[in-house]
């Protein structure tokens, strides 16, 4: 962030710490939609908003606490992530946390001791990402493989890559060290590789 911009965002942080309404709208204009995205990694549209909604309420007291510590936009990511998370523990629906689990069997014979290919995917770059993607069958797989990657893989996946967050703000927003994020994006990614490398090979999801 530039000197200026750390300067306005500053600003409007004292402003909603006194309590100003058109601060207030200002901020809810300005970083509603990242939330929004942020919620969507966890929930359906309709609950994402709710939660968001109900972020705003609680940034009103929250404020006060707000040390500098992270960006304005990393505090208020967190904010939604951590009740996003709280409401799929309320409807039982657990995050997978365990990063010391085994990789799963179908790929566990492709990777070495140290985590590692001994047998890369065969990936064919015939034609460019955009060529690809604009395979409907193709990207319907990737959405559909996407929804089931445990909720932490998902998300440290879509915020690093899709919506490129830095390293330590995806680790902000999930709560997660930098040795963990890694994993997370590790076991992702190889999930994706091989759902691409078995439909280029089959053309089938």
């Amino acid at each position: 962030m530039t000197d200026s911009g750390l300067h306005e965002e500053q600003a409007l942080i004292e402003g909603l710490k006194a309590g100003r309404n058109d601060d207030y709208q200002q901020a809810v204009r300005t970083y509603t939609p990242g939330m929004l995205a942020v919620a969507r990694f966890y929930l359906d549209s309709s609950n994402a908003e709710e939660i968001v909604q109900d972020c705003w309420v609680t940034v009103i007291d929250a404020i006060h606490k707000f040390e500098g510590r992270s960006g304005l936009k990393t505090w208020l990511h967190r904010i939604v992530a951590n009740r996003c998370m709280n409401r799929l523990r309320s409807s039982r629906r657990e995050i997978a946390t365990d990063f010391s689990e085994a990789l799963e069997p179908e790929l566990a014979d492709r990777f070495n001791a140290k985590g590692r290919w001994d047998l890369p995917p065969k990936l064919q770059f015939h034609d460019s990402a955009d060529t690809l993607m604009e395979n409907g069958a193709l990207s319907d797989c990737l959405d559909k493989h996407l929804s089931a990657l445990p909720e932490t893989q998902r998300s440290a996946l879509m915020l690093y890559e899709a919506h490129q967050h830095r390293s330590d703000d995806v680790c902000n927003i999930l709560n997660v060290s930098a040795s963990n994020l890694r994993v997370l994006l590790h076991r992702a990614r190889q999930k994706i590789f091989l759902m691409v490398e078995n439909f280029q090979e089959t053309g089938e999801c």
